[in-house]
C-alpha cells in the first residue's frame, strides 16, 4: 500500500491499548499533557539562554521576577523541531516520545524522534572547538581528537539503526515502575553517519586488559553540580568494536539536532539507547566493566532471575541490559479506525530484534487465539528495524483489536502480554495491537 493512501479509513482517535469503553466519536487518550508554564517556574533563567542559542544582552539590568518575553509560555515542540503530536513526559530533563501512527516512516525524520535526557542540554557548543578524549586503564595512548580530525582522518560510514529506550512501554507495568512512563514511542530507526569507534579506539591503542569502554559527555547534572555527571554508561569492547558502532556527526543526512547529541553521540543500534552517549567528549577504556553515573542499582539492569511483582532485589541479583528483545509496532492505521464490512484494511509498522533480525511477522484478529502470517522485508542493514505489511480481512461488523507479534532468528516470539515484571519497567515488548470498528 502506498503510504499516502489512505484507504478511505475514518480514523477517529490514537488510543495506547488496554482501551476502556471505548467510543470512536473522539479522541480517547491515556497521555496527560504538561503545564508548559511549569518550565517557566522551575527553570527560566538556569535554561533559557542555553535553549536560545544565545546572551541575554543587558540581562543585568532585569529586574528580580522578570520573565523574558520569550521564555514567557516556551514550546518545547518547536523548540526542539518536533511535531506537536508528540508528547511530552518531562521538561525537567527533557523527554518525548512519539505515538505510533507517527513512525510510519521507514527511516525516522527528526520531528519525531523520541527524547531521552538525563541532565540539562548542554550550552554554547562550538562545534569549531569540540574535542573527543580517548583514556583509561586500558589505552596504550590517551589520544584527543577535534571534530575535523575525525571526519578526514577515518572512513566515514552510514547505517539505518534501531534506538530503543530500555524503559520504553514502562506505562503497563504494574505495579508501576518509577520513571518516566514511556507508552510506545520511545523507539527510532534513523539513518547515523560517523567514523567507526572501532577505528578511532585502535587508533590511541587498545590495551590487552580491556574489556569495556565507559563514556562522558557534556551534559549537566540537574543539580548542575559540575562533579556529578547525569549519565556516564557504557558497553562491553565486543559491542564497541561492530562495524555499526559509530561515532556519529550526522543524523539523516544532516548535523546532529541539538537534541540528539549535536556536535558528536555514540550510536550503538540495538541495545538500550542510554549506550549510545550523546555530546560525547571523552570515551575511557576500561580493564573492568565501567562503573560511572546510571550503571549501577537498578539503572538499565532487570533481575537475573524471575521475580515476583513488587518484589525488592539485591544490587549483585541484578544483570546489566544488552541487546533489546523483540518487538514490533503497528504505525498504519491509528487505533481508532472505522471502515465497511468487506473492506480490507491495510495495516504496516515496524519489527526488531535487538542484535538479531525478525525472521517471522503474524498479526492476530481474535485476541491471539489465532494468528495469520504476513511478509517481513530484510533489514536494510543490520540492527535497523524491519518493515511489515498485511491486507485484513473481517468477518463481521463489530469491534476488533489487530494484535501483531513479530518472532526473531532464535524462534523467540513477543509475549502477547506484560512480560516479566522488574523494578524499573524495563523490556516491556508485549504484542501491540490496535483498536477497529467494523461498520
Amino acid at each position: 500500500m502506498d503510504r499516502k493512501d489512505k484507504s478511505n479509513l475514518k480514523v477517529t482517535s490514537v488510543t495506547p491499548f488496554p482501551l476502556k469503553c471505548p467510543n470512536f466519536t473522539e479522541t480517547i487518550s491515556s497521555y496527560s499533557v504538561m503545564d508548559r508554564r511549569k518550565f517557566v517556574k522551575n527553570s527560566v533563567w538556569a535554561s533559557f539562554a542555553g535553549l536560545m542559542g544565545t546572551d541575554i544582552v543587558y540581562g543585568n539590568y532585569l529586574r528580580e521576577g522578570y520573565v523574558p518575553l520569550g521564555a514567557q509560555d516556551p514550546d518545547p515542540f518547536q523548540l526542539f523541531h518536533k511535531d506537536p503530536e508528540m508528547v511530552l513526559l518531562n521538561d525537567k530533563p527533557w523527554n518525548m516520545e512519539a505515538r505510533a501512527h507517527l513512525l510510519d516512516d521507514k527511516i525516522t525524520p527528526n520531528k519525531y524522534m523520541f527524547i531521552r535526557n538525563n541532565g540539562l542540554v548542554p550550552e554554547n557548543i562550538e562545534a569549531s572547538q569540540w574535542t573527543l578524549t580517548i583514556d583509561g586503564e586500558s589505552v596504550r595512548e590517551q589520544k584527543t581528537y577535534s571534530l575535523e580530525e575525525l571526519r578526514t582522518g577515518f572512513p566515514t560510514h552510514t547505517y539505518q539503526l534501531t534506538l530503543e529506550c530500555g524503559g520504553n512501554g514502562r506505562s503497563e507495568f504494574d505495579p508501576p515502575a518509577k520513571g518516566n512512563q514511556w507508552s510506545i514511542g520511545a523507539v527510532s530507526c534513523a539513518q547515523w553517519t560517523g567514523v567507526r569507534l572501532r577505528d578511532v579506539l585502535e587508533d590511541a591503542g587498545i590495551g590487552d586488559d580491556a574489556v569495556y569502554i565507559g563514556y562522558h559527555a557534556a551534559d549537566m547534572h540537574l543539580s548542575r553540580d559540575p562533579s556529578k555527571e547525569p549519565i556516564s554508561r557504557g558497553m562491553p569492547m565486543a559491542k564497541a568494536l561492530q562495524d555499526e558502532t559509530l561515532l556519529a556527526f550526522q543524523m539523516n543526512g544532516k548535523a546532529i539536532p541539538l537534541a540528539h547529541g549535536f556536535p558528536l553521540r555514540l550510536v550503538g543500534g540495538g541495545w538500550p539507547a542510554s549506550v549510545s552517549g550523546k555530546w560525547l567528549n571523552r570515551i575511557s577504556i576500561r580493564n573492568k566493566v565501567h562503573d560511572g553515573a546510571k550503571m549501577g542499582g537498578s539503572s538499565y539492569r532487570v533481575p537475573c532471575e524471575t521475580v515476583a511483582p513488587g518484589d525488592i532485589v539485591p544490587e549483585e541479583n541484578m544483570c546489566i541490559i544488552e541487546s533489546m528483545p523483540v518487538k514490533s509496532l503497528i504505525t498504519y492505521p491509528k487505533s481508532g479506525a472505522m471502515l465497511p464490512l468487506g473492506k480490507k484494511l491495510g495495516i504496516r509498522g515496524h519489527a526488531w530484534a535487538g542484535e538479531l533480525e525478525v525472521k517471522k511477522m503474524e498479526y492476530s484478529i481474535d485476541f491471539g487465539s489465532t494468528w495469520s502470517s504476513c511478509p517481513v522485508e530484510k533489514p536494510a542493514n543490520r540492527l535497523a528495524w524491519q518493515h511489515f505489511s498485511a491486507k485484513v480481512d473481517f468477518p463481521k461488523k463489530g469491534y476488533y483489536e489487530v494484535w501483531a507479534r513479530a518472532t526473531d532468528s532464535n524462534g523467540v516470539a513477543q509475549p502477547m502480554l506484560l512480560p516479566g515484571w522488574n523494578p524499573k519497567g524495563y523490556l516491556n515488548n508485549a504484542c501491540h495491537r490496535i483498536a477497529v470498528k467494523i461498520t
